[in-house]
């Protein structure tokens, strides 16, 4: 039986959140955090396990348009089935000790954001302007590769997700 209150704090919070998009959770990175993401090319990422421990922290490639992230991985990866099982994603950005960033990864099948993202990984990877490793549209089509959009939130890394 599903709690009455629950289900209306959920119905309820989503017209508030879509009334009100400011109210929503996700809030735009402090303008420290905002210049690390402008300026890195990498971040490191971690998920949830099903124990509740944190995965390994593994660098990664993003684009960053100043008000999503967005990345890519292969549909084979533990990431990507932690992702779909909704595990949050932690972030640091530029290094290990970076600033920290919490997140909720939603997948892209948006051909024309798709390509947009490997436009940007162009103009930021070299090896991606030559045609490697850059998001493609029929890629991700045709279930080879994952392209995630990610809602940032601020945080601190607490003892809950340490190693």
């Amino acid at each position: 039986m599903i709690d009455r209150r629950r289900a209306l704090k959920v119905f309820f919070g989503g017209i508030v959140c879509m009334m009100w998009p400011s109210a929503s959770r996700a809030a735009k990175p402090s303008p420290a955090t905002e210049a690390a993401l402008r300026a890195s090319d990498l971040i490191y990422v971690a998920t949830r396990r099903k124990s509740g421990e944190r995965s390994t922290v593994r660098p990664i490639w993003f684009y960053y348009d100043g008000d999503k992230l967005f990345f890519t991985t292969s549909p084979d990866s533990w990431k990507a089935k932690r992702i779909a099982r909704g595990s949050p994603l932690y972030i640091w950005v530029g290094s290990e000790s970076g600033p920290f960033l919490t997140g909720t990864a939603a997948p892209v099948t948006d051909p024309a954001l798709v390509d947009r993202m490997g436009e940007a990984y162009s103009k930021k990877y070299w090896i991606a302007w030559l045609g490697f490793f850059k998001p493609r549209s029929d890629r991700v089509t045709a279930g080879k590769t994952n392209a995630y959009l990610v809602t940032l939130s601020e945080g601190e890394p607490s003892a809950a997700i340490a190693e």
